[in-house]
């Protein structure tokens, strides 16, 4: 187990939370000696996902936590999205048309295709209230 590396954010479900999140993730990147292109795309990941949750996982004005955890062992890279939404399992939302123009898209909608795009796997879960969002990339 001696290459088994983990980090958890907990953070607001507030958007401005994603620029320092961002920070921390590059950090993180740095210190296990991530490629600048996989740092870059793990930080898409998240700031889709995350929006996706802020947007569309609660229907109260209330403060919620999203946590995000980032693990890598051996060569797999995982990433865990937590939230105490409602129930929402963005990979059932309907495929963006991506021949579509970019402003006839809906907001949001190149999300998960584009999560898709980078990672090798995606899974949803509702377990104890909690929405999470599992991604997997071999790297």
């Amino acid at each position: 187990m001696g290459n088994s590396k983990n980090k958890h954010f907990v953070i607001e479900n507030r958007i401005e939370e994603l620029s320092a999140l961002a920070e921390k993730i590059e950090d993180l990147a740095e210190k296990w000696e991530l490629s600048q292109t996989l740092a870059m795309n793990i930080n898409l990941v998240i700031e889709e996902a995350v929006s996706n949750i802020i947007f569309y996982a609660f229907n109260d004005n209330d403060k919620h936590e999203i946590g995000i955890s980032i693990s890598l062992e051996n060569s797999l890279l995982t990433i865990k999205i937590t939230d105490d939404g409602i129930p929402f399992n963005p990979l059932a939302q309907e495929q963006p048309d991506i021949n579509l123009p970019a402003e006839d898209r809906p907001v949001g909608g190149l999300g998960i295709f584009l999560i898709s795009q980078i990672m090798d796997e995606m899974h949803y879960a509702r377990q104890k209230n909690q929405n999470i969002l599992t991604l997997n990339k071999s790297i």
